[in-house]
């Protein structure tokens, strides 16, 4: 069950910059992030993290690299805060004994832009973002230590894979599951032959999507670094499309997302040709992922018709291209 911002009261006390604050549920999927208002007027925001999906020393190897991000980059990224404690990650204890771990950071201003929103202009933004993180993970030398999660076709396609099993997700029946397996041999098979060579296969934001951005007037602030870990660059511009593969515009949004990097870092046409693969792979995770959480407000959004939805793209995919 999510925590209610009653049971999230103990936090506070470990940062000084929110005791005697309130807090108000903003969001619930991986984890659950509130807004906290204080008595002078600040406001702040704090992630919860799900338990069972991510170890403390993963966490923190995420909060390194944001804050690598932030020294060595101009991409708008959230800001951490140190408890009392001069640590980013803290734990605590809701009132019935429950350990949680934390993060808390500064609030940023804005609001998730909409897929019926003209996003051309956003996507050539979120090209630039994602060829910036790319070239600084290539150039930065992680601490020893530094573990993050790696998404590959094992990870997220077979039955133990991270975000759960496509094969028993909602809609996954007798007609559907026979056009999925081709395709997961399909993508197996493609995602072998192109690689993890290190110019195309490292650590990325790995969930780029529209509900982790934040648009204030031209400002446009990535957020929700949970997900990042090593996998193929290209897989970004798939995790930016989430939920919305079938959409027409996709095509200029493609466009706009490979202008956008193409400013920053080159791809090759293997590279190029990689965008159909990951998406497909991407489909697949999110299949998987509204299966293992269900109880969220987000997988019931997209629940119905997407396990049709990710055969139908699939069909196209094996006949050669998602949108020709």
């Amino acid at each position: 069950m999510p925590l209610t911002a009653h049971e999230i009261q103990p936090a506070f006390a470990l940062w000084r910059e929110v005791e005697g604050g309130a807090g108000h549920l903003l969001n619930h999927s991986e984890n659950q992030t509130f807004r906290i208002d204080t008595p002078n007027g600040g406001r702040y925001s704090l992630r919860v993290h799900r338990r069972g999906y991510q170890s403390a020393g993963s966490i923190e190897a995420e909060l390194t690299w944001l804050m690598a991000l932030r020294r060595g980059t101009a991409v708008p990224v959230p800001e951490p805060l140190p408890g009392h404690n001069g640590q980013l990650l803290q734990s605590f204890r809701t009132p019935d004994g429950e350990p949680h771990l934390a993060v808390l950071f500064h609030f940023i201003a804005g609001q998730e832009p909409l897929p019926s929103d003209n996003l051309a202009g956003l996507f050539g933004t979120l090209g630039g973002y994602a060829a910036t993180l790319h070239q600084q993970a290539m150039n930065w030398k992680p601490p020893p230590g530094f573990q993050r999660q790696v998404w590959q076709a094992s990870t997220i396609l077979d039955a133990d894979g991270l975000w759960g099993d496509w094969r028993v997700a909602p809609g996954v029946d007798a007609s559907i599951r026979p056009v999925l397996d081709q395709l997961e041999a399909v993508l197996r098979q493609r995602l072998g032959d192109y690689g993890t060579v290190p110019d195309r296969f490292g650590l990325i934001h790995a969930d780029m999507r529209l509900g982790n951005l934040l648009v204030d007037g031209e400002r446009v602030t990535l957020i929700d670094f949970d997900d990042c870990g090593f996998c193929w660059f290209t897989y970004d511009f798939a995790a930016a499309i989430s939920f919305h593969e079938t959409s027409p515009t996709i095509p200029a949004l493609r466009a706009a997302w490979l202008d956008g990097y193409r400013r920053i870092r080159s791809l090759t046409e293997e590279d190029i040709a990689s965008l159909d693969t990951m998406v497909m792979l991407r489909r697949m995770a999110l299949l998987a992922w509204i299966g293992s959480h269900a109880e969220t407000g987000l997988a019931r959004t997209h629940m119905t018709g997407f396990a049709a939805g990710t055969a139908a793209l699939a069909e196209r995919y094996l006949r050669g291209s998602i949108w020709s």
